[in-house]
């Protein structure tokens, strides 16, 4: 069965008066198809693939108002529609009982959510675009950046529209940008806190680059302006965890982590800073490998007096203050303080 509904060319007074009511309007997973400029040639535009993350929906919408047209032909697949509606508006990742999305670009396609990704899998190839670019939100508060498995020229020029940061991952966890292995340059684009306004702005101004340049693989000195960060760990916690984030230590929790965590997100985080505080279960709350699956805990973190600390300079990114986030995906990435490896000596 369809899931996703199709639409082309929407004028700008067919477009209701908010996100929201945009959405509303959608009612489903959609499809929007905008004639370009150039038809001989498409890009793709994916957003809201998680229901609480805006900013991308939020430009796709000012987009529509505006009544512009597309250097080339563009379709916009806008994903998660009935998450996003659920009330209050723009809280939920997915809605209950339901895989994330963004983990589900691989087979089986054997659910409902297995099957959205493989539509929206099929109409890529169905358009060919020459780039693809999937816009998000973190969860906790922090600048962008970009995702990409590579990062050759085309990748970082596609990361350039938005932001000078680039992520680059081995790891294949089902995610939508893994299809620049075999079909198309593609990139996630992580616009910042989904609450923060300069997302938002952070979302509009690429938006407004990637929609309106005739060639978006040409940008000026992208080897110089990309910092690049490779092969980040994920510290995941074990499912019965019991997770609080608070500014004292706690009795009854296995982690406290500090209110203030997401101060850290892509600064320098020295070794020995402290993040929190750890029950009785110590470590083994947590796991982290690198990508050949080797476990790499020790050299992320150490405990003293059940105080919480890093075991060496690094670089985190992607914290969260959401317990059920956390819980569901990770509570951070790591790099070494360089941007390397943290395996790499």
């Amino acid at each position: 069965m369809t899931q996703i509904q199709y639409l082309k060319n929407p004028r700008a007074d067919e477009i209701d008066d908010s996100p929201a009511e945009f959405l509303q309007q959608l009612g489903q997973a959609s499809c929007i198809v905008l004639d370009g400029e150039d038809t001989s040639r498409n890009r793709a535009f994916v957003t809201l693939l998680h229901g609480n993350e805006p900013s991308g929906t939020k430009a796709l919408f000012r987009w529509l108002k505006s009544g512009q047209k597309p250097a080339v032909t563009t379709i916009c697949i806008v994903a998660s529609v009935q998450a996003a509606l659920e009330e209050p508006v723009f809280e939920y990742r997915v809605l209950p009982d339901m895989r994330d999305l963004n983990r589900c670009f691989r087979a089986p396609f054997d659910d409902g959510q297995g099957m959205l990704a493989k539509e929206i899998l099929d109409l890529l190839q169905e358009y060919n675009p020459e780039a693809v670019v999937d816009m998000h939100n973190t969860s906790g508060s922090g600048p962008g950046f970009g995702v990409a498995i590579y990062a050759d020229a085309k990748h970082k020029a596609l990361v350039s529209l938005f932001t000078n940061r680039l992520v680059t991952n081995d790891l294949r966890l089902g995610a939508l940008m893994e299809i620049s292995e075999h079909l198309f340059p593609t990139v996630t684009i992580e616009c910042g806190g989904r609450l923060d306004d300069d997302a938002d702005e952070l979302a509009w101004l690429g938006f407004q680059r990637f929609f309106t340049l005739t060639d978006i693989f040409t940008a000026e000195n992208i080897e110089e302006d990309i910092e690049v960060l490779r092969n980040p760990v994920r510290l995941e916690l074990a499912d019965d965890c019991n997770l609080e984030y608070a500014d004292v230590p706690g009795a009854d929790h296995d982690l406290i982590l500090k209110t203030d965590i997401e101060c850290h997100n892509f600064g320098l985080v020295k070794k020995g800073t402290q993040l929190g505080w750890v029950g009785d279960k110590g470590l083994s709350i947590f796991s982290a490998s690198n990508i050949e699956s080797e476990c790499v805990l020790d050299e992320l973190l150490t405990i003293e007096n059940k105080c919480l600390y890093t075991s060496q300079n690094l670089k985190l990114f992607m914290i969260t203050n959401n317990p059920v986030i956390a819980k569901m995906d990770c509570l951070f990435y790591a790099v070494k303080d360089n941007g390397n490896d943290i395996s790499e000596f």
